[in-house]
């Protein structure tokens, strides 16, 4: 007798453990740990992975139920991902569930159909299978679960005689094209005879018969006849042929590539690779911050240690902070791996991302390029993991489980005993901070791969353009440089640090900005639709032509959006082309390929963007880079602020003089004194690190303590205090006296989607009780607060406080 171990699909704090299931006699050589099952579970069949199977159990057989369906023949989920799932789960203070669906692509939670298909010799099969292969390669596996022959599909799926494949039920259509399949000559014939009066019917019957039997497009056929497609409608409809429709595959990546070799690596990227190269062959796992600055070549270090991982048979996870950048990462991967690359992130269908997923699951490929969910790629031999702009906030997972990649690499890397590689010109503090006490190893690149110089960065202070009259969003010396670039026929970029036309819409007599109904943030107007937009809930609404508090008509636009710096350019350079890219302009799936592309070949000007091109891009054209507004990033109320601005000056002003053409840059700034600002013109990371050292140390924050956010959320502003001040309590009388928790107190947008929300910051440096302490709260929660209407939630690592 065997026992299935069964986390099931269900969010809940009492089931939030293995249940014991029994494996019917028939079904114990086809189910093993990693693939998924329907079982009994209350009143209905759930969905339930299998985490171990055993022989014995501690609850009595008569109480145990039975595994209702086998859903996986082959294991989707190995063991290491089992054991992944186990270590989020305490890591993240998560549901061990949620750790397993987030390793799974959203397409084996969509309706799919299963087929076995045949790749082996079809007599090898055992004879009870034989007969469904004689007609089709490719049988759908419900036919075998209704004859009970699913145990030989397994032996069979084990001998590598037969696959199963997953079709997934898109909610799009299924592409296909209309083609004529013409009738047989008999047919044909007989057909004519029928025809009495239609000369041009006879005459394409006449042109059809050495075409018997072929499929061919309609609008060929019309063409080479030279009738209307009336006519062969007409024909059709008398049996000489008939419409067929044939599935086409979309590809998401159907560019030319060109093959590229390596590049001649100078003495400090050969330094670089070669201690890679070494974990590599020691086979330890060796967490690398590969520290180089804008244009120092990074990416050809990553590309040569992925060759080295290739050629001894093994595999490659390279993350990328956005989606954005994944176009032109693919490309140098692909020109260097071909068709070895796999691409996963948002932007592909879920039909799309699952062929991926199953090209890694079945071995296709060695290499996976993606945004943060590619790191749980189901490979089986990882030999190295890169992460590309280690510092970007992007990394974190937002919601439950609240991972951090960098964090999952590491693990993988562990089990794995392979290196792990963080890239970044502007490397988050706590790395370099890790990197500097030796638990990384530093590798750094000084100098540009191609011996350019650094652009040339200018930092131009607002208010003496202000005090000079000059009201425009752009200073003099930007214009100035922009004309020269439109006349010489060169490239710029300009960044802003935000989206939309206009940030807010202000009331002149009262003061009152529009808010969004639902969350306290005011909205944001969008210029395209002539409408306000909240950007955390969605919710939208015309612009009101009268103040809504006052009445008062002197209602108007604030600050500045890339639609409203697009207008101006117009207004200034009327010959310029641009291309503004932002969340608006890249909401269709490819555009940012597409704007990328169109921008590489020249046909834009300037590229215009938010936080999405400033780093990653790689053109040789652009000289000129515009920050033209520095300061918003370095006023948030954030302890990251100043690293957030310096990290993303110093990537934007490396868009500038990467090849052989000299590059400017023109910050524009009312805090030029800052020394975030002023140190990112030479791009000094060390002094800026041991600056906001100096000051995080003062304050108590990262790197030298740890922080722990605890979230209380209520559609009752008293309830959500109430129980924030309970958390708060609980949290001051069960740690210890080192730790101080801070609050409760609103979070900075105090209300989303008409919740309100409160919240207790934890700092600590060691604390060996807070996992049990939290564990011990969540179970409060779960078990009596949750039924008040209360949402908590522990965020162990927050980007944003």
């Amino acid at each position: 007798m065997k026992f299935a171990q069964v986390i099931v699909d269900v969010s809940a704090y009492p089931v939030d453990r293995p249940f014991d299931y029994l494996i019917p006699k028939e079904w114990e050589e086809l189910i093993d740990t990693g693939c998924r099952v329907k079982v009994p579970f209350g009143p209905r069949n759930v969905l339930g992975f299998v985490v171990g199977i055993s022989e014995e159990s501690d609850v009595p057989v008569e109480k145990i139920k039975a595994v209702a369906q086998v859903l996986d023949l082959e294991s989707i989920l190995t063991v290491e991902m089992l054991e992944l799932a186990k270590w989020l789960k305490h890591q993240t203070i998560c549901y061990e569930i949620d750790a397993l669906q987030v390793m799974l692509p959203g397409a084996l939670r969509a309706k799919y159909e299963k087929y076995a298909m045949l790749i082996g010799d079809a007599t090898q099969l055992a004879s009870e299978l034989q007969p469904y292969f004689e007609k089709a390669t490719k049988v759908n596996v419900a036919q075998f679960e209704k004859a009970n022959a699913l145990k030989s599909l397994k032996q069979a799926v084990n001998a590598g005689l037969v696959l199963i494949e997953n079709e997934v039920k898109q909610k799009g259509q299924v592409k296909q094209v209309r083609k004529v399949q013409i009738a047989s000559l008999e047919q044909l014939e007989v057909v004519q005879q029928q025809i009495k009066r239609a000369p041009k019917q006879i005459a394409l019957i006449e042109w059809m018969k050495p075409y018997a039997g072929a499929i061919l497009m309609p609008d060929a056929i019309c063409e080479a006849v030279n009738v209307t497609s009336a006519v062969l409608k007409g024909v059709i409809d008398k049996g000489a042929a008939e419409y067929i429709h044939e599935e086409v595959y979309r590809d998401p990546y159907t560019k030319e590539i060109v093959h590229t070799d390596n590049l001649t690596l100078t003495d400090e990227q050969h330094n670089a690779l070669t201690k890679i190269k070494q974990a590599m062959e020691e086979q330890r796992q060796e967490t690398f911050l590969l520290h180089g600055i804008t244009g120092s070549g990074k990416t050809e270090i990553y590309l040569q240690a992925i060759q080295r991982a290739i050629a001894e048979n093994k595999e490659a996870i390279v993350l990328v902070p956005e989606i954005s950048l994944t176009p032109q990462m693919t490309e140098r991967f692909k020109s260097r791996f071909g068709d070895e690359v796999a691409v996963m992130h948002s932007g592909l269908s879920v039909g799309e991302k699952y062929d991926e997923w199953r090209k890694i699951q079945q071995g296709k490929v060695k290499v996976v390029v993606g945004a943060r969910s590619a790191i749980f790629a189901p490979f089986k031999n990882l030999g190295i993991i890169i992460l590309d702009e280690e510092h970007e906030s992007t990394y974190k997972q937002e919601d439950s489980p609240r991972y951090h990649a960098r964090d999952v690499a590491i693990w993988r890397g562990k089990y794995y005993n392979c290196p792990v590689i963080l890239g970044s010109a502007t490397p988050a503090l706590e790395t370099y901070a890790r990197a500097k006490k030796g638990v990384y190893t530093l590798l750094t690149l000084n100098n540009r791969a191609k011996s350019q110089a650094l652009p040339t960065v200018h930092i131009v202070d607002m208010r003496e353009e202000l005090q000079a009259g000059n009201r425009s969003m752009f200073s003099q010396q930007l214009m100035t440089a922009l004309l020269e670039r439109l006349e010489r026929g060169e490239q710029a970029v300009l960044f802003l640090n935000r989206r939309g036309y206009s940030s807010f819409v202000l009331c002149r007599d009262c003061g009152t900005s529009v808010q969004c109904p639902n969350c306290d943030i005011s909205l944001t107007y969008h210029r395209y639709q002539e409408k306000l937009k909240c950007h955390y809930c969605g919710h939208e609404e015309y612009i009101p032509e009268t103040c809504p508090e006052c009445q008062s008509e002197n209602i108007r636009y604030f600050g500045t959006g890339t639609q409203k710096v697009e207008e101006e350019i117009f207004k200034l350079f009327p010959q310029a082309r641009v291309l503004r890219m932002d969340v608006d302009t890249t909401r269709q799936k490819g555009s940012h390929e597409k704007m990328l592309d169109a921008f590489g070949r020249g046909e834009a000007d300037i590229l215009l963007g938010t936080q999405m091109i400033a780093k990653g891009l790689d053109f040789p054209n652009i000289t000129l880079v515009g920050v033209l507004s520095a300061d918003t990033s370095l006023h948030l109320p954030d302890y990251r602020a100043a690293e957030k601005t310096f990290q993303l000056m110093t990537q934007v002003s490396g868009r500038a003089g990467r090849h052989d053409k000299p590059g400017e840059v023109f910050i524009q700034t009312y805090t030029p004194e800052h020394y975030a600002i002023e140190l990112s013109k030479e791009q000094h990371y060390t002094p800026f690190y041991e600056r906001e050292m100096h000051a995080r140390h003062t304050a108590g924050y990262p790197p030298y303590y740890y922080l722990a956010l605890v979230q209380v959320t209520h559609e009752d502003v008293v309830m959500a205090a109430e129980y924030a001040g309970r958390v708060a309590e609980y949290l001051r009388s069960n740690l210890s006296f080192d730790v101080s928790v801070i609050g409760p107190t609103t979070a900075s947008i105090a209300r989303l989607q008409n919740r309100y929300r409160y919240q207790c910051l934890i700092k600590y440096k060691i604390e060996p009780k807070l996992i049990p302490v939290l564990l011990q709260l969540i179970k409060l929660y779960r078990s009596e607060w949750i039924k008040k209407g209360i949402v908590l939630t522990v965020d162990l690592d927050p980007q944003m406080i």
